[in-house]
Formats: C-alpha cells, sequence, structure tokens
C-alpha cells in the first residue's frame, strides 16, 4: 500500500456482523490479516517473545525453527493460499467425482426411461378410458344418493310432525305436575304449622303437668315443715339487767361531774395564780427590759418593730402559697387514687382470669405429659412387636426350608446357631466354571448337596443332632488337610519313622475291621468290591470313628447305624425325619402367628400415629396457653406498672400535701411567733416611752405567787386522779348495758323473722294451691285445643297426601310422554344421521370427483351423468380406427351401467397388465437428456479449474522456495554477527537439513561457546542455551525488521555480561523499531526511554505509574 500512514477500521452492526476498512475503503478480514503479517504485527508472531517462547525455540525442531524464519519473512500468507487452494483441490477432486459418477449413472439411466415413456404412453390411453369409466359411475352414485335423500327428507318432516305434537302435550303435563307441586308445596307450610301447633301444645302440657307436680310439693314442703323453738334469754330479763346498770351508772356519772367540777375550781384557781405570776414576772421583765430599753435607745427598738412587721407580712403570704399548694396536691391525690381504684378492680378480674388461664395450662401440660407417655408407650410397643415379628419371621423361613430341604439338611442349616462348626451348603460356597456344572455335580455325587463342616468333631456334633431329633440323614463336607487333623484337647505329636509302620489295609485295633471283610461274593467280583471300599473300616460306636479318622486320616469309618465319617466327607443321621404333616403345621403356625404380629405392628403404628398427632394437638394447646399467659403477664406487668405509677403519684400527692400543711404550721407559728414579737416590741416601745427612768424592780409580789401556784397545782393533781377514777368505773358500767340491749333487739328480731318465715311458709302454700288450681283449668284448655291442633295436623296430612297421589300419577304421565318423545327424538335422530351420511356420501363423491378427477360435482352430472351418451374410446397405439363416422366404432352408446362396470373392470386389468408405470416418465426422460448434457459441459469445466488450481500452487510453492531463501540467507548472515558478539571467541551457524529442497527442508542450530567444543545444543549450560536462543531471534529481527517487538524478562537467567551484550543489541534493533521490553534488571531499565511501573497502595487499587527518561 503505497501510504506512510494506514488507518484500520472496523465497524459492528447491531445483528453482530462487522465490516472492515483500510484507509477509508471497505475490505476482507483477510485482507487486514495479510497486511499485518507483511508489516510484521500480529497478536502470535514471533515479535512477541513471551517467558515461554525462549523454551520453544530452544526445544523446536528444524521445521519448527524453519517456521520462524517464515513467519518472519511473510511466507505465511502465500501457505494459507496454498492450503485453501489445496482445500479447494480435495474439495474440487470429490465434487468432479461426483460429477463424473453421476454422468455415468445418468447415461445408465436414459435407456430403461425411454422404455417406460412407451409404456406410459400405452398407459394414457387405458387412463383415459378408466376415468371416464369412473366419472360416469360416480355420476349415476350421485344421481341415486341425491334422490335417496328427497324422500329421506320427507320421512324426516313427518317424524318432526309427531315429534312436535309430543312435545305439547309433554308440555302440558309437565305444567299439570308443576302445578300440584305448587300445591304440594302450599301444604307443606299448613301442615308444617299444625304439627308445630301440636308439637308447642303437647309442650305446654307438659310443662303445665310439671308446674302443677311442683306447686303441690311446695304446698307439702310448707306444710309438713316443723315449728321453730327459740332457746336465747328473754329480752325483757336483759332489759332489766340494762336499765339496773344503768342506775348504778348514773350515780357513778354524777360523782363524776362533780369531780371535775371541782377539778374545774381547782385549774381555775390555779390558772388564777398563774395568770397573776405571769403578770408580775412580765411588768418585772417590762421593767427590766424597760430600762434596758431606756439604754439602748428608741431608734434601735423601732428598727426591731418594723423588722418583725415586715416577717409577720412575709409569714402570712407563705400561708396563703402553702395553702393554694395544699389544695392543688390534694386534688391531684384524689384523682391519682380513682383512678387507682379502677385499675385495681381491673387487675383483680385479671388476677381471676390469670387464675383460669393458668389452671388451664397446667392441665394442657398435664395432657401433654400423658400424650408423650402414650407415645413412648406406643414406640416401645412397636418395637417390641417388631422384634417379635422378625423373630418369627425368622423361624417361619427356617421351618420353611426345613419343609422344602426333606432330609437332615435342613434341620441342620435351621440349628446353625447351636452348632459350632457348621460353615453352611458347600454348594453356596463354591464355584464352578461355566458350562461344567453337569459334570461336577455327577462326580461330586452326594456330596453336592453336603453341608460344609470345620472338624470330624463338628461332623460327630451334628450326626448327633440327627440322631437325637430324629431328623433323617445328611452329607457333610470337611473342610481342612489330613495332617491338621488333631483330635480335641490333644496337641500334634511329632511323627517319627515308626509312626507310619501301620499298614493302610490294616485296623487300628481288634474292634475295627475293614468293610471288604465283611462282603463275600462271587472271585470276579470281590476286586471291584474291595477297591470299592478301600480305606473303609467298620467300627462300633461313633466315637470309634471320631478316634480312627483323627489317628488315620486316609481312613474312612463307617459305623453299625450306617453313619460315615471320614477326613474331608460324612454321612449320617438318623433312619427317620420330621414328617410333613409336623413341619407343616409349625409352618402354619408359625405363619399364623407372623400374621398376628403383622395386624398388631399395623394397630401399634396407627395408634403412635394417633399418638404423635395427640402429642403434636397437646403441645400446640400448650404452646397456646403459654403465648396467652405470657400476654396476661404482660398485661399485668403493665397494668402493675400503671398501678405503681399512680400510687406513686397517690404517695407524692399527698406528701407533698401532707408537706404544705405542716409547712403552713410552721408558717402559722412563725406568723403568731412574728405577730406576738410585734405586739411585745411595740409594747416595750410603749413603755420606753412612757416609763420615767426607775430603779431595780421589787419581786416580793412575785415569790408569794410562784409558791400559791405550786400549791395549786398540787391539789389539781389529786382533783384530777379523783375524776379518772370515776370515768374508768362509768366506762365498765356503759359496755355492759349496750351489750345487753343489743342482745334483747337481736332476740327480738330474730323471734319476729321466725315469725315472719312461718308467715312466708303458710303464704307460699297458699300462693302454690292457687297456681296448682289455676294449673290443672289450663290443663284442662290446652288439652282441649291440643286434640283440635291433632285434628287440624290429620286433616292437612290427609290434603298433602292425596295432592302427592295426584302428583305421582301426573309424573308417571309425564315420565310415559317423555319416553314417548324420545322414542320420536331418536328416530328424527336418526333419519337425521341417514341424512347427514347421505349428504356426507354426495359429499365424499363430489370432493373425490373434485379432488381425484377435477371435476366439478355441476359439471360430473351434467356432462357424465346417465342421461348423457357415453363417447367412443380414444385409438391405443398402433390400432387403427374405421374411415367410416358411422362406423359402431365410431358411434356413442347410451349409459348401461354393467357395461360401464365392465369397461373399468377392463381398463383396470389392462392397467394392471402393464406393471408399474411411471406417469411421469416422458418428462424425466426429456429432463434426464438435458441433465445429462448439462452434466458433461460442468465435468469439463470442472478440469479446466483443476488445472488453474494446479498451476496456482505451483506459482505459490516457486514465490515461497524465493522468499525463505532470501529470508534463510539473510537470517543466516546476522545470526554469525549476533552470535559472535554475544559470545566473542564463540562460533555460531545456522544450517539446512536438506538443503536440495528448499519448500520443505528445515533449519538445524549450530552453537560453539569460546572454551568449548560442542556445538549441540543439548549439551549446552542454561544461560548459554537462552543466550543462543536469543541470538537467534534477533537474527531474524535484524533480518526482517519489524515495528514493534515484546521482550517479556528475556534476560532474567543472565549475568551481567551476558546482560550488558544483550542490551547493546537491543539498543542496534531500537534504531529502526520500538522494543517494549518488561523486565525486573535495573540496568535494563537504565536504557529505557521511559518507565512504567505497576503499583498498589493500601487500599487494594492498583495504579499505573509512568516516568520519561528521554
Amino acid at each position: 500500500i503505497e501510504y506512510a500512514e494506514v488507518t484500520i477500521t472496523r465497524i459492528m452492526f447491531r445483528n453482530g456482523g462487522s465490516e472492515y476498512q483500510i484507509n477509508g475503503d471497505t475490505c476482507r478480514l483477510l485482507d487486514i490479516q495479510e497486511l499485518l503479517s507483511d508489516s510484521g504485527i500480529g497478536r502470535e508472531m514471533h515479535v512477541i517473545v513471551g517467558q515461554g517462547q525462549l523454551d520453544s525455540v530452544l526445544h523446536a525442531d528444524p521445521m519448527g525453527r524453519r517456521a520462524f524464519i517464515e513467519e518472519a519473512a511473510g511466507v505465511l500468507k502465500h501457505r494459507k493460499r496454498k492450503e485453501k487452494a489445496l482445500r479447494k483441490l480435495d474439495a474440487m477432486q470429490a465434487n468432479l467425482a461426483r460429477v463424473q459418477d453421476l454422468t455415468d449413472e445418468l447415461r445408465r439411466q436414459l435407456k430403461p426411461l425411454g422404455r417406460q415413456a412407451a409404456v406410459a404412453r400405452r398407459a394414457a390411453v387405458i387412463q383415459a378410458d378408466l376415468r371416464d369409466a369412473r366419472l360416469r359411475l360416480l355420476a349415476d352414485d350421485l344421481v341415486r344418493l341425491r334422490e335417496a335423500l328427497k324422500a329421506e327428507v320427507a320421512d324426516e318432516a313427518a317424524l318432526k310432525e309427531r315429534k312436535e305434537s309430543a312435545e305439547q302435550e309433554l308440555k302440558k303435563a309437565l305444567q299439570r305436575e308443576a302445578l300440584l307441586e305448587d300445591e304440594v308445596r302450599q301444604l307443606a307450610p299448613r301442615l308444617q304449622r299444625a304439627q308445630q301447633t301440636w308439637y308447642e301444645l303437647s309442650q305446654l302440657a307438659e310443662r303445665v303437668r310439671g308446674t302443677i307436680s311442683l306447686a303441690d310439693a311446695r304446698v307439702k314442703s310448707a306444710t309438713s315443715a316443723p315449728p321453730e323453738e327459740r332457746r336465747g334469754r328473754d329480752p325483757e330479763d336483759m332489759e332489766r339487767e340494762a336499765a339496773r346498770i344503768r342506775e348504778q351508772e348514773a350515780e357513778l356519772e354524777a360523782a363524776l361531774e362533780a369531780a371535775e367540777r371541782a377539778l374545774e375550781d381547782t385549774v381555775a384557781h390555779r390558772a388564777d395564780l398563774e395568770r397573776e405570776l405571769a403578770l408580775e414576772e412580765r411588768r418585772l421583765k417590762d421593767v427590766a427590759r424597760a430600762i434596758a430599753d431606756r439604754r439602748e435607745g428608741l431608734a434601735r427598738l423601732n428598727g426591731q418593730v418594723n423588722a418583725a412587721r415586715s416577717r409577720a407580712a412575709a409569714a402570712q403570704s407563705e400561708i396563703d402559697r402553702l395553702a393554694a399548694a395544699r389544695d392543688e396536691a390534694q386534688e391531684r391525690a384524689f384523682a391519682a387514687q380513682e383512678e387507682y381504684e379502677a385499675l385495681k378492680a381491673e387487675v383483680d378480674g385479671l388476677d381471676a382470669g390469670d387464675a383460669e388461664l393458668g389452671e388451664q395450662h397446667d392441665a394442657a401440660k398435664q395432657q401433654l405429659a400423658d400424650a408423650e407417655a402414650a407415645h413412648r408407650a406406643a414406640r416401645e410397643a412397636l418395637t417390641a412387636a417388631e422384634r417379635g415379628r422378625a423373630a418369627t419371621q425368622a423361624r417361619h423361613e427356617a421351618l420353611s426350608l426345613g419343609l422344602r430341604r426333606k432330609d437332615g439338611t435342613g434341620i441342620l442349616l435351621g440349628a446353625r446357631d447351636r452348632l459350632t462348626g457348621l460353615l453352611g451348603p458347600a454348594a453356596e460356597m463354591l464355584t464352578v466354571t461355566p458350562g461344567y456344572e453337569v459334570a461336577l455335580a455327577a462326580a461330586f455325587g452326594a456330596a453336592a448337596d453336603a453341608v460344609a463342616v470345620t472338624s470330624p468333631s463338628a461332623a460327630a456334633e451334628a450326626i448327633r443332632l440327627l440322631r437325637k431329633q430324629d431328623g433323617g440323614r445328611a452329607a457333610l463336607l470337611l473342610a481342612g488337610e489330613p495332617g491338621d487333623l488333631t483330635p480335641p484337647g490333644t496337641t500334634t505329636p511329632s511323627r517319627g519313622a515308626g509312626d507310619c509302620a501301620t499298614s493302610h489295609n490294616e485296623p487300628a485295633d481288634a474292634r475295627q475291621s475293614d468293610a471288604a471283610d465283611f462282603v463275600r461274593g462271587p472271585s470276579d467280583l470281590m476286586p471291584a468290591v474291595r477297591h470299592l471300599l478301600r480305606g473303609i473300616v467298620v467300627v462300633g460306636t461313633l466315637e470309634d470313628a471320631e478316634d480312627l479318622v483323627y489317628s488315620h486320616p486316609d481312613r474312612t469309618a463307617v459305623t453299625a447305624d450306617g453313619d460315615l465319617l471320614g477326613a474331608h466327607f460324612a454321612h449320617g443321621g438318623s433312619a427317620g425325619a420330621p414328617s410333613l404333616l409336623e413341619v407343616q403345621a409349625s409352618v402354619d403356625q408359625a405363619a399364623a402367628e407372623l400374621e398376628e404380629l403383622a395386624v398388631r405392628c399395623e394397630e401399634l403404628t396407627e395408634a403412635q400415629h394417633a399418638a404423635v398427632e395427640r402429642r403434636k394437638e397437646c403441645a400446640a394447646l400448650v404452646e397456646e396457653l403459654g403465648e396467652r399467659r405470657r400476654a396476661a403477664d404482660r398485661e399485668k406487668s403493665s397494668v402493675a406498672q400503671q398501678l405503681g405509677r399512680l400510687a406513686g403519684q397517690a404517695r407524692g400527692a399527698a406528701g407533698e400535701a401532707e408537706r404544705s400543711v405542716a409547712a403552713a404550721a410552721r408558717a402559722q407559728e412563725s406568723l403568731d411567733k412574728a405577730l406576738m414579737e410585734v405586739e411585745e416590741l411595740a409594747e416595750r416601745l410603749a413603755v420606753a416611752e412612757e416609763m420615767p427612768v426607775e430603779e431595780e424592780p421589787d419581786t416580793s409580789v412575785r415569790d408569794r405567787l410562784a409558791a400559791d401556784g405550786a400549791n395549786a397545782r398540787q391539789t389539781e393533781m389529786e382533783a384530777r386522779l379523783q375524776v379518772r377514777t370515776h370515768e374508768e368505773r362509768v366506762k365498765g358500767l356503759a359496755g355492759r348495758a349496750d351489750s345487753l340491749d343489743r342482745a334483747a333487739r337481736a332476740e327480738r328480731d330474730a323471734r319476729a323473722r321466725a315469725e315472719q318465715r312461718r308467715a312466708r311458709l303458710r303464704h307460699e302454700a297458699a300462693v302454690a294451691e292457687a297456681v296448682a288450681s289455676g294449673a290443672r283449668q289450663l290443663l284442662l284448655h290446652v288439652e282441649v285445643s291440643l286434640a283440635r291442633a291433632d285434628e287440624e295436623r290429620t286433616a292437612a296430612e290427609a290434603a298433602k297426601s292425596r295432592r302427592e297421589q295426584e302428583l305421582t300419577v301426573a309424573r308417571n304421565q309425564g315420565r310415559d310422554l317423555k319416553a314417548e318423545l324420545d322414542k320420536l327424538t331418536d328416530s328424527v335422530h336418526r333419519g337425521e344421521v341417514l341424512g347427514a351420511e347421505k349428504r356426507m356420501r354426495i359429499e365424499q363423491l363430489e370432493t373425490k370427483a373434485l379432488e381425484e378427477l377435477g371435476v366439478e360435482p355441476a359439471g360430473l352430472v351434467s356432462e357424465y351423468g346417465p342421461h348423457q351418451l357415453v363417447p367412443p374410446s380414444l385409438a391405443a397405439e398402433g390400432e387403427q380406427l374405421p374411415e367410416d363416422p358411422e362406423h359402431p366404432r365410431n358411434q356413442p352408446k347410451p349409459f348401461v351401467r354393467a357395461e360401464q362396470e365392465k369397461r373399468l373392470k377392463a381398463a383396470e386389468r389392462a392397467y394392471q397388465q402393464l406393471g408399474k408405470v411411471n406417469p411421469l416418465a416422458l418428462e424425466e426422460f426429456a429432463a434426464l437428456e438435458e441433465r445429462h448434457k448439462f452434466l458433461s459441459e460442468l465435468l469439463e469445466d470442472l478440469k479446466k479449474t483443476r488445472a488453474d488450481l494446479l498451476q496456482v500452487v505451483k506459482e505459490v510453492d516457486e514465490r515461497v522456495e524465493q522468499v525463505f531463501t532470501e529470508a534463510y540467507r539473510d537470517t543466516a548472515r546476522e545470526f554469525e554477527g549476533v552470535f559472535s558478539r554475544l559470545f566473542p571467541g564463540g562460533e555460531g551457524r545456522l544450517i539446512l537439513t536438506d538443503p536440495d529442497n528448499m519448500l520443505t527442508t528445515g533449519v538445524d542450530v549450530e552453537a560453539r561457546p569460546p572454551g568449548k567444543k560442542v556445538k549441540r545444543l543439548s549439551l549446552l549450560s542454561g544461560g548459554e542455551r537462552s543466550l543462543t536462543a536469543v541470538a537467534m531471534l534477533v537474527s531474524i529481527f535484524k533480518a526482517r525488521p519489524s515495528p514493534f517487538y515484546v521482550m517479556d524478562e528475556v534476560e532474567a537467567a543472565l549475568d551481567d555480561t551476558n546482560l550488558q551484550r544483550l542490551i547493546r543489541i537491543m539498543q542496534e534493533l531500537q534504531e529502526a523499531s520500538q522494543l517494549i521490553v518488561i523486565t525486573h534488571q535495573k540496568r535494563t531499565m537504565e536504557v529505557a526511554d521511559a518507565l512504567y511501573g505497576v503499583s498498589m497502595q493500601g487500599d487494594g487499587v492498583s495504579k499505573v505509574i509512568s516516568q520519561r527518561l528521554r
């Protein structure tokens, strides 16, 4: 592109599509990718050297290194074009083969399709006759159906008239039925009222009879009550005693009055003396004070008088304020007390309700406890029943197994818990190779059904059990090796040379003999017998057999009772076994118990569910009552708080009133004191102003008055003692007289009440007699009314019964009419159905003619109806028609259905003789010829296009070879220079793996650092290998420069010397390109033009920091 600056634009549309532009011109995405590739820019190109890029260069194979050079040289787009062309060639090859196959197939199809076209021409003539015959038969069917439909419509109209008449009669019958139903409904309230009146009068009669009985009982109770007897004192005696006591009391009161008068005189005399003494003392004090006041000065006395008057005024104001405060506090205390009393009454009501709610809550908790106890009991009973059912189920299964196994094996398996060393059925413990089950069953013989045990002792114990229970016989298979057999309670002795001296054919002792010794027979049969009985010894008892097996594991012992015991097999038991009847009885009993336990478990399960529901209900009730109780407690607490607040307000107001009263009293005292002080000071001031100056006053008069006052006080004390004595005596007599008066009044009142009670009883008896008499008269009237009500009820019931009978007759008539109407309706319906079927048949025929034959119904009858003549058939292929128009072959014929049916059958038979006919064979043959011609031309075009693509691939290969060769030579030259600068004194070069074929050759690297002779990269150190990879990348960069390079920590593994060399190489690249280097090396940062760092503050947000260095 001949531009100094290129702008790439992408426009994204709302529907998800995109449009690309280069400098404003619309282009493809492929064009932009090739442009960037030519410029050495791309997301996945060699210019981006990541942390793993060096490893990919180091571990790359020769073709991978070639890819780096091709990518830098811009060969990628040519390879993509070649790959695209090759893909087109592959796709074209498939299309070419497909077109060739289609052409050959069409060529093969043309010949048979020509034959089908000839058959199709013959079929066209037959189809014409077939179509004409079918149309004429359809038209004849249509005409016949239309005539039948007209007759059906006439019959349907007559049925409809009869149906309408029946509907009118049914309507009248229904109206008569409705009228009777209304009359019955109208009679129902009359009957109900009559019945209600009869019931009410009957109840009234019963109540009147009860009233009569009650009144008679009251009369009897009032007349039979015994009279009351009073046993108290006579009121007159008590009044006379009270009068006597009052006389004594009057005498004592007179003496008391005399003593009180004497006391008053004494007190008055003492008060006169004290008053005279006080006046004298006051006079003396005034004289002394006047003298002192005179000395102090009249001015100060005037000031004291004014101050005392001010204090008196202030005290009066304080008294007025405290009085107002006292009244207000008393009002507040009264209001608080009234509100307190109202709330106190409410609290009393809450206490009563709380007590009742508490009782309900306690009862609910008790019910919950009972429900939980019942639930626990039901659960425990269910658990016990489940355990019993499981035990019974196990016993039933064991007995069933014994019933199934009719030998001793079932007994042994059922007694597994009582036998030690019993392993189980041997067949369940063995696994046989598939396909050999029958063979091994025959080989095992009786051992196939044996029970496995651990030792001969266990086998002997099992046989003893079978003999004890008479359980039959069983086969036993013993586990273990013969050499491992050791008798119980002994240890295995060491066997010397003499232990094996006993012969296998000799018995262990005299009680044991070989089984063959007990057999006699022909000489030719005895060898077989001895072979079969070899190693079998006859012993006396099962214990002897057990000893023999433990001492000689290779022998097999058999007892006289038929029990066989060996080291690996045993067979024995009792001669008999439990009968099937006994076992079946046990099984039936276990099954019956199992059914009973199952029913019991179901009942207990239901009981447990009921207990759970009851517990939930009780828990919900307890929770509800608890919540109500808590709500009541909260309400009581709130009211109690209000009571406390009101009580506090009342107490506070009362206390405030009391304090106001006390303060008012103190203020009154202060006022009195101030007034006295004012009077005193005023008097002192007047005396001081009027009195002349005197000497000290005379005190003799005061001393005489003081002595007389002491004598008067002594006399007053004695008089007071006398008065107190008379008062105590009067008080003691006063209470007795009053008590006697009250007792007399109480006795009189009791006697009066008793008299009133007797009078009330007599009155009640009289009233009861009157009530009984009136009730008897009322009962006579009620019985008369009851008889009339019974007659009215009977009449209403009879009238209603008559109307109901008439209603029944009317309903029967309505049902008969309804049945007749239903029959007519069914007939009409059947007629309509038949008419609908005929219409449907007509419609089907019309539809068939229209859809299958393409003829309108009107044209079908008018053109092909039975009234139309039948034209002659068309000439068949190869048939010559007569030239004479009057020839019968050329003349039309009248319609005859039998001839047309025959004509239709003949045409169908001829058409069937043709076999399969392709009705489109003519059109298909023509289309196939046209398609064969088109495919032949298309095949030639594809062959030409394939040749053009092959030429394009050849040109691309030539271009790739040229570009790669130039890029390789430049890269190899630059690599030698860069390597020599990175490794001074070293030698490095790029070599081709196949120099004769530049399209497929790979690129290999030879590197020899200074001081080393190796050239393979795998033998270099890690730093040398990294630096070699950098050298190769830098060589590619210098051979084919790019505007940008990105390097991510490529110098991380280099030391300072090699880092400095790499930095110089980067500075050379910096002259023609821009380098973006991600590094942690300080020296690399020093040569950069700008630094960008990423930092994170304390808030956890990253931040990019930039610094321009040059």
